[in-house]
């Protein structure tokens, strides 16, 4: 899906990291929420409260979810789950894009 149609979008931003990642949330009719971000390159840890699903739409990264060892490339067209409770880190090697769906 390349645009959302009937949604809310939140004007104030999200702003993490002093300005390094940025995201805006779009609301849906269903009540479900996604976010839509830029992180530029650094490494960045997240907390999560629910499940999410990270779907990185352009740039190149690196991630590790909580509890594992090894770091996953990531690129354009990937997607990863992290479960609720939770963390992430990423790696941003190259101006990243991406939309994080909440998972209820």
């Amino acid at each position: 899906m390349s645009e959302f149609v009937n949604v809310r979008v939140v004007k104030e931003a999200n702003v993490y990291f002093g300005g390094n990642v940025t995201s805006r949330t779009v609301i849906f009719e269903d009540g479900s929420k996604k976010t839509l971000g830029v992180a530029l390159p650094g490494e960045y840890t997240f907390n999560t409260e629910e499940k999410e699903l990270m779907e990185i739409l352009s740039g190149d990264l690196l991630v590790k979810l909580a509890g594992e060892d090894e770091w996953r490339e990531g690129q354009g067209g990937m997607s990863f789950e992290v479960p609720a409770n939770s963390s992430f880190t990423v790696r941003i090697r190259e101006i990243t894009d991406y939309c994080c769906s909440f998972i209820k």
